[in-house]
């Protein structure tokens, strides 16, 4: 398993057809949630580092169709993360007050402050994915605001915050089984929208929108497309890439003003 053949390369043109939904990494179902179940234990290790540090920071973006999977990723990889130093963010409908503002108004507020691991479950990358798809804006405009969300992002990567975007990848015959499965199971009713029916009968338009905005991806913040058929190789991939990350920032705990071989505790 190499997670860098599912990177998309600084300065190339995407098309998701020729990128893969059900990869297995040549592992079985077993073997893969083993290893990411022990890579989960160093993920945990590695974000208290980064939170102890406190001087740098990590941005996670999660992208997907409906049901494809940003809350079960949220649930199975980020669940293992200390709480204290996780903060996760949905964007959805611009509320009045955002509306009046540039639309990465809202999205900067959100971002990590130092020591912490950012959440975007959906995220700025909406403004130029359903504002394209429904003729909110045209495709000049969705142009100059992805021009704006490279210079933001740069801006963020300055500023101390390493970025991993992730669009999970998944293909029209497993999201129609997953969104049957929210009608099916009463469970899940409340998961199901009649709107993402709307959406899926705009698939191509959406895959077109989609492969321009993970143009964007450069080396320091990269898109990577994540085959996301196959729940349980989603989580074992973002999993090995977020503690491969966080090895690179090699955060640090801090020194102490103090030596603890001569403090006594009475």
């Amino acid at each position: 398993m190499n997670p860098d053949q599912y990177r998309v390369k600084p300065g190339k043109s995407v098309r998701l057809k020729d990128w893969h939904t059900d990869d297995d990494g040549g592992l079985s179902k077993d073997e893969g949630k083993d290893l990411t179940d022990e890579l989960l234990e160093g993920l945990a290790e590695w974000q208290e580092r980064l939170f102890a540090e406190s001087k740098q920071s990590l941005l996670i973006v999660l992208q997907a169709r409906d049901a494809g999977g940003k809350d079960g990723t949220v649930k199975h990889v980020l669940g293992a993360l200390n709480p204290n130093g996780v903060r996760i963010s949905n964007f959805k409908v611009p509320t009045d007050e955002e509306r009046a503002h540039d639309f990465l108004w809202r999205v900067h507020a959100q971002a990590p402050r130092a020591g912490q691991v950012g959440v975007f479950n959906r995220s700025h990358y909406e403004d130029v994915l359903v504002t394209r798809v429904e003729g909110i804006i045209d495709n000049r405009s969705a142009k100059a605001r992805l021009k704006h969300i490279g210079n933001f992002e740069a801006l963020l990567t300055d500023s101390g915050t390493r970025i991993l975007k992730f669009y999970l990848h998944v293909s029209p015959d497993e999201q129609r089984q997953r969104l049957q499965d929210r009608l099916t199971d009463p469970s899940k009713h409340w998961k199901f929208n009649p709107g993402d029916l709307e959406a899926r009968a705009k698939w191509d338009a959406y895959t077109e929108a989609y492969e321009s905005a993970l143009g964007t991806s450069t080396a320091a913040a990269p898109w990577y497309v994540i085959p996301a058929d196959r729940k349980w190789y989603r989580n074992l991939l973002i999993t090995r890439i977020v503690l491969n990350t966080l090895k690179e920032m090699n955060p640090q705990y801090p020194h102490v003003s103090f030596d603890p071989l001569e403090v006594e505790i009475k």
